[in-house]
């Protein structure tokens, strides 16, 4: 069973440039799709972490887990 990463690797493709001008390009236009999803999965992840302080249970639970997320990846 492949895992959410594995899936869209799959989807989108490596991203690692190896050196050859014609592998290369493609690579980047996969690095451009990642970097997308990546910006709208983040997205998402924020508006979550807005509710960090909201009184319903899992609400807030939810909220402080994506807050604690973009702390631990220095993007909040």
């Amino acid at each position: 069973k492949m895992n959410n990463y594995q899936i869209i690797r799959k989807l989108i493709g490596a991203i690692e440039p190896v050196g050859e001008s014609h592998i290369d390009s493609e690579m980047f236009e996969n690095l451009q799709e990642t970097c997308d999803l990546v910006e709208d999965l983040i997205a998402d992840i924020y508006r979550v972490a807005q509710q960090a302080n909201r009184p319903e249970a899992s609400i807030g639970k939810a909220g402080r887990y994506a807050k604690n997320f973009l702390k631990d990846i220095e993007l909040l």
